[in-house]
């Protein structure tokens, strides 16, 4: 029905609900079935729902600025970069590689999505990036 994980003064417990009917519960905790009785007028807890909030600030990176003829390519995670495929100058078009970035022991090539001229590069090999960092910008 329901699983839950606790820790408790270092000890870890897995308790699954198994059966709620009235005021009997079968639960499971960490493989040893138990058979609980809830006390008469106690009142039914209600479960919880987690709520995320919406984030205020959307991260779109490869995408085009309103207003701007410049297209900003953003980190998408942040990581280290390893390579860069592009210098200023070059031409590139929809699919080339930009960059290969490192980020939890995983190498993500960065493609554009969008054709242009290289205009600017914000990186180097071997730098860290955080997430929607500016890295490279093309016209």
């Amino acid at each position: 029905m329901k699983n839950f994980k606790f820790r408790i003064h270092e000890n870890n417990y897995i308790v699954k609900i198994i059966s709620h009917e009235e005021d009997i519960i079968e639960l499971e905790v960490n493989g040893t079935s138990y058979s609980v009785k809830m006390k008469e007028g106690m009142a039914k807890p209600k479960t919880p729902t987690l709520v995320l909030a919406k984030s205020r600030k959307t991260i779109e990176p490869f995408k085009v600025n309103p207003g701007s003829a410049k297209t900003k390519i953003l980190a998408p995670i942040p990581g280290i970069i390893l390579s860069i495929d592009i210098k200023v100058g070059d031409t590139i078009k929809v699919g080339d590689r930009l960059l290969v970035l490192e980020a939890m022991k995983m190498e993500n090539n960065i493609t554009s999505e969008q054709a242009g001229v290289v205009t600017a590069v914000h990186i180097k090999a071997g730098q860290q990036v955080l997430q929607s960092e500016l890295m490279i910008e093309l016209a």
